[in-house]
């Protein structure tokens, strides 16, 4: 099976750095990594606060300053699976998405993230999964429309 790791160059689309318009209670986010982030908070203004964050590295900073939420290990995989279909719903993210094809798509990172991807071989890889997830969701529903 063919193995994407790491989601730059051509893979950059898998992302959550790369700019996607993506709603999160009603407020639009310049990126999948802004909006995660706010989800962190209950408090509106913190949320607004990284919803204006110059770019998603510092939304990314924000989020590990701001109150977490009390139920947060609890919504976070919900939180991000609705972020993900929101942005591969999208044809300019689903088309390359599913020319990915049955490619095992892992999450590898140099920023030490063994949750949502995978550091020296080593990781839970959460992301991967869900955008296979997605990805496979996305074939099933297009197949139907041949």
């Amino acid at each position: 099976m063919e193995r994407i790791e790491g989601f730059k160059g051509e893979f950059e689309f898998l992302s959550n750095f790369v700019p996607v318009r993506v709603v999160l209670s009603g407020v639009e986010y310049p990126t999948v990594e802004h909006a995660y982030q706010a989800a962190k908070s209950l408090d509106v203004n913190e949320r607004l606060i990284i919803q204006k964050a110059k770019s998603p590295g510092q939304a990314r900073k924000l989020g590990r300053l701001i109150t977490m939420r009390p139920d947060w290990e609890d919504v976070k995989e919900h939180v991000m699976r609705d972020l993900l279909i929101q942005k591969f719903a999208q044809p300019r993210f689903m088309e390359p998405l599913l020319a990915t094809g049955d490619a095992y798509l892992e999450e590898t990172n140099w920023w030490k993230d063994r949750y949502w991807g995978v550091y020296k071989g080593k990781g839970l890889n959460r992301l991967g999964y869900l955008l296979m997830e997605i990805r496979s969701y996305l074939k099933d529903i297009n197949s139907g429309r041949d």
